[in-house]
């Protein structure tokens, strides 16, 4: 399996010929882990909630790695990252791994969220978020109760209200993956959602991956009551779907879009397929190991492995492809990849000197 971000020929032509006159000079990436592969846990979770296939593409990333990534994918660009850590078992070493964070956001001088768990106490909640110099938290599933089924479980379960609470009083980021088989177009998922806006309204919530949709069934009816929010945000890391893209643009307008990437996940080689409703990441055979018995993979070979570009790239294209269908101009491109996440990260707190990494100030 590769350990590196490899960019071959291919991947340089897809970059110069369809994608670097479309991106702005400047980007900011709102969703990226870092982390150390001393920080996870080695033995078997039966608890883990996740899948695992993103495992393959790396077994780590450091901060390094994560800014050698952002030069070899997008040579002639800025770009500012928001990270946070990578604890998606509970038997991961979450204390560790936010304080590595901590220490990759003072050196490199770039915001960051605190990997939380729901079972803090409010006080405990905002000291560790206050104290670490975070700009809100990094909420995830499979930090719920482990006595809960996967089924059963609620956003309130992992972003508990007395935390809820700590974020709308300080005006902090959440950034949220929602949880339960139906993703984005789940009744409880959307209630949720709306729910959370209407009570805690300073809270800046951003809705990790589009609510995961990947495929189009995963849609429902759910953009016909997103439509009504004002204020959530969506990033659209780690998805490669064009058409729910548009769908969400024409719901809540560009100015609440943010790009994400999800690194190092969109390292892999790759280009995802949805047939049933269930996403399947087309790889060359062979890159990410034994692949056959996870339903999300499908290997190729030959013509089609080496037609296979990044996944980062995917997700550029599609989203170039939804932004051509709803009209988007520059300035609309420029505020999803740049000005939407500039504007949020310095209203929660994020010094505007900051910016400076990426040459630019709002």
């Amino acid at each position: 399996m590769p350990s590196h971000c490899e960019v071959k020929a291919l991947d340089r032509d897809v970059y110069q010929h369809q994608l670097q006159s479309f991106l702005p000079a400047r980007l900011i990436d709102i969703h990226t882990h870092v982390w150390l592969d001393q920080f996870q846990a080695k033995e078997k979770d039966d608890c883990r909630r996740a899948v695992t296939w993103p495992q393959r593409v790396a077994l780590d990333n450091s901060m390094e790695d994560l800014l050698e990534a952002y030069r070899l994918m997008f040579p002639g660009k800025s770009v500012l990252p928001l990270i946070f850590g990578a604890a998606l078992s509970l038997r991961d070493d979450l204390h560790t791994g936010n304080a590595y964070v901590r220490e990759c956001a003072q050196k490199y001088r770039v915001p960051a969220l605190l990997f939380t768990d729901p079972r803090w106490s409010e006080p405990e909640f905002e000291e560790r978020i206050d104290s670490g110099h975070f700009l809100g938290a990094k909420v995830y599933l499979t930090r719920s109760d482990p006595r809960l089924a996967e089924k059963d479980i609620q956003i309130y379960d992992f972003l508990p209200h007395h935390q809820l609470k700590v974020l709308d009083k300080h005006g902090w980021i959440v950034m949220l993956h929602i949880p339960r088989a139906g993703r984005l177009r789940d009744p409880l998922n959307l209630a949720q959602m709306v729910e959370i806006e209407k009570n805690y309204p300073h809270v800046k919530v951003v809705i990790a991956h589009v609510g995961r949709a990947y495929c189009p069934e995963d849609v429902g009816n759910a953009f016909e009551i997103l439509a009504g929010t004002r204020k959530m945000r969506f990033d659209i890391s780690a998805n490669t779907s064009a058409g729910n893209f548009e769908l969400l643009i024409r719901a809540v307008g560009p100015r609440r879009v943010l790009f994400g990437s999800d690194l190092p996940i969109t390292r892999m080689r790759m280009r995802r397929v949805c047939e049933g409703g269930r996403y399947i990441n087309v790889v060359p055979k062979g890159l990410y190991g034994d692949v056959s018995a996870d339903p999300h993979m499908r290997e190729v070979e030959g013509d089609e492995a080496e037609r296979l570009t990044l996944f980062m790239y995917e997700e550029v294209k599609a989203f170039q492809r939804a932004a051509q269908e709803t009209g988007l101009g520059s300035d609309d491109i420029n505020d999803v990849f740049y000005r939407n996440s500039a504007e949020m990260l310095c209203e929660a707190g994020m010094p505007e000197s900051f910016l400076d990494m990426t040459g630019g100030t709002l």
